[in-house]
């Protein structure tokens, strides 16, 4: 059984689904602090916080678990910044106590959900796994110290991990299924979107004066069907006596603010409100990543690496979601 905590968010959800698609049974973990009941579709579900070493515990007791997926975790930059105590008991402190209690009931195979945040401001494009780490918020350097407690149980207690970098996670499940859904909003795709069902006026461009071809901040977007899969690749990697490795998730191709909207525009045929606004401190203005290693050792190969489709599987969600 895969033990999937965070599994009621919207990654996790997915990565749920794709695993009981490929014929695992799953439990999910989540205390639902973030989560959804609704996309609770999949395998068993116990509500535990990953605070409750007794709780935790009880789980592993009752559960016969061959590994974990952790996807449980904070994930606001800038509410990280204002309230780091926060991030750091939630996604380093539980993180310890998910780890403790594997250790203790022999559990030694983790499928880690990290980020592109712990590069930091890039020094080169496309990023690749050996770009040095120097995150610029709490939620990033919450987990690259993850990261690196990973390495050194590896080391000491045979933990065999994957660690995998996302850069910016988009789409909804393409059968309408389960999608993205957070409170507040603050990904780029879905606030667009908001703005074209009339959800909200406009949407803002945070800098129009970055040194890119139109301007605004390029971002590479990688469809979360595809992150499930690359962790299910994962999961099978590490069944098969893989060594633990960090890999970067996403397409090795960027795309521009206004760009994003433009494309928008196309697949909603909806007008949709741009407002130009300053800069946002911490913006970098191009982050793009390089997957070739992924897609090398894990044979990962993204199935919506366009835009278009990206968008399309958001929108048909995002109106469905918005009905209810």
């Amino acid at each position: 059984m895969i033990l999937i905590t965070g599994g009621a968010g919207y990654i996790g959800a997915h990565a749920n689904k794709e695993l009981n698609l490929a014929g695992y049974d799953t439990l999910v973990l989540d205390n639902m602090s973030y989560g959804h009941e609704d996309f609770l579709k999949w395998g068993d579900y116990e509500n535990v916080d990953l605070g409750d070493l007794d709780s935790l515990r009880d789980v592993f007791r009752e559960y016969d678990i061959d590994a974990v997926m952790h996807f449980a975790a904070f994930t606001y930059v800038g509410e990280s910044v204002e309230d780091p105590q926060k991030y750091y008991i939630n996604n380093l402190k539980n993180t310890l106590n998910l780890l403790q209690v594997m250790n203790e009931f022999k559990v030694t195979k983790m499928v880690f959900s990290s980020t592109c945040a712990t590069y930091g401001n890039p020094q080169e494009i496309p990023i690749t796994e050996t770009h040095p780490q120097n995150p610029i918020s709490p939620y990033g350097k919450a987990k690259l110290m993850v990261e690196q407690v990973l390495a050194d149980y590896s080391s000491a207690y045979g933990l065999c991990y994957v660690s995998l970098r996302y850069f910016n996670a988009a789409g909804a499940d393409p059968e309408d299924e389960i999608g993205e859904r957070h409170d507040p909003e603050t990904h780029l795709i879905p606030l667009i979107l908001d703005a074209a069902i009339g959800k909200r006026e406009d949407i803002k461009i945070f800098g129009t004066d970055y040194p890119t071809p139109d301007g605004t901040c390029i971002r590479d977007y990688i469809h979360v069907t595809d992150l499930a899969d690359a962790h299910i690749k994962s999961l099978k990697y590490l069944e098969n006596d893989g060594k633990s490795d960090v890999f970067n998730l996403g397409n090795g191709n960027g795309f521009s603010v206004r760009e994003v909207i433009e494309e928008a525009i196309k697949v909603t045929g909806k007008k949709i409100k741009a407002t130009e606004t300053d800069r946002r401190p911490g913006d970098p203005p191009i982050l793009v990543g390089s997957a070739d290693k992924a897609r090398e050792i894990l044979k990962w190969q993204p199935k919506y690496d366009d835009l278009s489709r990206i968008i399309s599987t958001a929108w048909e969600w995002h109106k469905k979601d918005n009905q209810n």
